[in-house]
């Protein structure tokens, strides 16, 4: 990927991140930051946001797509279950409203939204979404890289039939 270096280097890459189990989160902020770095996208400048909770992730990243800065959207939260049959209706209403804002704008939207549905304040279970979010950065970042070069692609295939 390190093609993209070159590809995007006035182009940027906003990451939002819910405030919600901050900490569990982070870990899947800083996987992806050192993912980038390592597979040399480092010139793919990437501007990080904070949003309260994850409900409103997808109205920060319409707001952030609609700029026009940026190749990609990461959103990033943490929707667990209090035991209350809320944590679907969020959960369902962040996946799609992030989806909806790809969709409406063009610009990729790429989900580390993980919605389990069962988490306890555990030190077991909070390992094990520490852990998680980490294997999610890595594999977030692939995403992200691949659809920023795979659109790229497209767009100068359909430049080149209109010329």
């Amino acid at each position: 990927m390190n093609e993209l270096k070159n590809m995007y280097q006035e182009r940027r890459i906003a990451f939002v991140q819910a405030g919600w189990h901050e900490d569990i989160v982070d870990e899947g902020r800083k996987s992806f930051l050192a993912a980038i770095k390592a597979c040399g996208a480092q010139a793919l400048p990437i501007d990080i946001y904070d949003a309260p909770g994850s409900y409103e992730l997808p109205l920060q990243a319409k707001f952030l797509a609609k700029s026009g800065r940026y190749a990609a959207i990461v959103a990033a939260g943490f929707v667990v279950d209090g035991g209350v049959y809320r944590h679907d209706f969020v959960a369902a209403t962040v996946i799609d409203g992030l989806m909806r804002v790809q969709l409406d704008t063009s610009v990729p939207v790429i989900s580390m939204v993980l919605t389990p549905h069962h988490f306890h304040e555990s030190n077991d279970h909070r390992q094990f979404f520490l852990d998680h979010f980490k294997m999610k950065g890595a594999e977030t970042a692939s995403a992200c890289l691949r659809t920023i070069a795979a659109l790229e692609k497209i767009s100068a295939q359909s430049a080149k039939q209109v010329l």
